[in-house]
């Protein structure tokens, strides 16, 4: 994509992302993540009905008057985009590619977090980390880390979900709010993320085509792995054939989330046939609930 084409998608995903935060997504965010805790903001006379445990005493015996305190939320947060750019997010079959998607649910995702005065970092991996983008605030870094998902092409092919949850873990002290959007067409990521998770709160983001579930009767194929290069001629016509490629998919898809029942994660399902709004807002409608 030319420079000037990339601008031009980056500002029509800005202004379209824009409007569903605006209309939709803000007080979702806003309600399904809590601050860092409470902070001090003032002093008000006591009224009935107000809580005496707020009373501040010193304020109180100095004027002669009953005052109490008053708290906020401390709400500045730091979300982490977790981008798998593997070349397997090169597929759909539908209306678009899942890199598609997961740009325009970073978009929203980030356009959340900016309008709600968090911080967003990006990190771009494949199977090594092609790209890192620090936390910042501002319309300007939003567009910034729009333009990094869309338009960075990687060096290399293949997935390591581990090796990107071992990075954040190192770069990040602070607890984050990480958003690993990913197909997990992977392995091997079991124990980082166990380790992750005891500091940050991971939310696994899959993507999926719907061709990946069922292998369609078309007779002789020959199929390519997008990251390994590799072909193999599969003949779609034998019902065995077709069977046994669910069952190995459906014990895959299993195991994936059983691990992230596991660790109690809050996943995050969109499908390249379907819009992800309704399944962000099932999201933060149920982190709000537990709040």
């Amino acid at each position: 994509m030319l420079p000037t084409e990339l601008f031009k998608y980056v500002k029509q995903i800005h202004i379209r992302t824009r409007r569903l935060v605006n209309d939709v997504f803000a007080g979702g965010y806003h309600s399904a993540f809590k601050g860092r805790g409470m902070e001090f903001a003032e002093v008000r006379e006591y009224t009935p009905g107000d809580d005496i445990r707020s009373i501040d005493w010193n304020v109180t015996a100095r004027t002669g008057q009953p005052y109490v305190k008053q708290f906020v939320e401390e709400r500045e947060l730091t979300v982490m985009l977790l981008v798998d750019l593997s070349a397997s997010g090169q597929f759909g079959t539908v209306a678009k590619l899942k890199t598609e998607i997961a740009t325009e649910l970073c978009a929203v995702l980030a356009m959340s977090a900016i309008t709600n005065n968090d911080k967003v970092g990006l990190i771009l991996f494949t199977d090594r980390i092609e790209r890192f983008i620090p936390p910042q605030k501002g319309k300007h870094h939003v567009l910034r880390v729009i333009r990094e998902v869309l338009g960075f092409r990687p060096q290399h092919l293949g997935t390591d979900i581990g090796g990107a949850l071992e990075y954040l873990h190192r770069i990040s002290r602070r607890r984050s709010v990480c958003f690993l959007v990913s197909d997990f067409l992977a392995s091997d990521y079991e124990t980082p993320l166990r380790i992750a998770h005891r500091r940050h709160d991971i939310i696994p983001v899959t993507l999926t085509d719907q061709r990946e579930d069922h292998l369609p009767r078309l007779g002789l194929v020959m199929l390519q792995d997008l990251e390994t290069g590799a072909h193999v001629l599969v003949d779609t016509s034998s019902r065995a054939v077709r069977q046994q490629y669910q069952q190995r998919r459906e014990a895959a898809v299993s195991q994936r989330q059983r691990l992230f029942r596991t660790l109690g994660l809050d996943t995050i399902d969109i499908r390249t046939d379907e819009p992800f709004i309704d399944p962000l807002m099932r999201f933060f409608r149920q982190r709000e609930r537990r709040r």
